[in-house]
């Protein structure tokens, strides 16, 4: 990842979780906040409902991948953190890329600008 570097402490999850804002979609939640650095800062997480070792591992793989064919098209000075959700271990990975490139980026520059993103993407029920 060029301008990338990984979050590791606790408290920069925690701080992107109360202070950023969020998108959401069925395979991923993304939380992003401004951190004054000349960098982005990623950070994803994936819990127990995802499934075993393997999908969580895999669910990780999914993201960072689609992160980085993405990466050039978001604004940098950002922390960001994407929460797998259980329905990443069901697609392909050039699906959550499509999602990144055509709502993630725009959510993501619509939180760099201060204003708030709006949930795109998403099947209405």
């Amino acid at each position: 990842m060029l301008y990338t570097e990984m979050i590791n402490q606790n408290k920069d999850f925690q701080l992107c979780y109360r202070k950023g804002k969020s998108v959401i979609s069925q395979n991923v939640i993304l939380y992003a906040r401004k951190n004054q650095l000349p960098i982005n800062r990623l950070g994803i997480t994936t819990s127990k409902k995802v499934g075993n070792a393997v999908c969580r591992s895999r669910a990780r793989r999914l993201i960072r991948q689609a992160w980085r064919e993405n990466e050039l098209s978001a604004p940098v000075g950002l922390d960001i953190v994407i929460v797998a959700r259980a329905h990443i271990t069901e697609i392909k990975a050039d699906v959550l890329s499509r999602w990144f490139r055509k709502y993630g980026m725009e959510a993501l520059q619509q939180i760099y600008q201060g204003g708030t993103p709006q949930a795109k993407g998403e099947k209405k029920s």
